[in-house]
Order: structure tokens, then C-alpha cells, then sequence
């Protein structure tokens, strides 16, 4: 089964453009930097509010992601962006996409 890992997030009004800016490197260095990295959805919520849902082979593949942290530049350009961490979860899928 796929781990999935939600992490809600509030970025300071006016840098909502420029978070939307920087995923697509955010992304790239995911692919070619993380293991076990499979796909990642990013949901507008309300209030200057997002939730960022990543999935991921494996709980280990998730921990050494976390570890690693902002290590290279799409990553660490998209974190900086983020001014609060609201919350960060991690759970298993029951449904794969169809």
C-alpha cells in the first residue's frame, strides 16, 4: 500500500503566486532526489491555508525524505515559502487512484 503524507500549511497573504511558482522545481528535485517519491496533489484551502498530499513507496522512502529536508534548491526555494506549518500527518492509502 502507498503512504501518503499530508502536511497543511499557510503561506503570508500575497505569496500564494509565487508558491505556485516554485512547485514545478519543487517537483524536479523530488523526482530526481527522493526515492520512493510517486506523486504529489497540492489543494488551495481557505484563508491563505494549503494542503500539500504526497505519496510515497514506503514509510522508510517519507523518513529519509523528511531527513534530507530542503536539500536542494526547487526544494528549498518551494519550503521557504511557507510560513507556517499547521499540521503533518502521515497515513496509508485504502484506494489506489483508478
Amino acid at each position: 500500500m502507498t503512504v501518503v503524507e499530508l502536511t497543511r500549511f499557510r503561506v503570508s497573504p500575497g505569496l500564494s503566486e509565487a508558491l505556485l511558482a516554485a512547485r514545478s522545481a519543487m517537483l524536479r528535485d523530488f523526482r530526481v532526489d527522493r526515492d520512493g517519491f510517486l506523486d504529489a496533489r497540492l489543494v488551495r484551502l481557505a484563508d491563505d491555508e494549503w494542503l500539500d498530499i504526497v505519496s510515497w513507496r514506503s514509510s522508510a522512502d517519507l523518513a529519509a525524505s523528511r531527513a534530507k529536508g530542503g536539500n536542494r534548491p526547487g526544494i528549498q526555494a518551494f519550503f521557504e515559502l511557507i510560513g507556517e506549518i499547521v499540521s503533518s500527518e502521515e497515513g496509508t492509502a485504502v484506494e489506489e487512484p483508478t
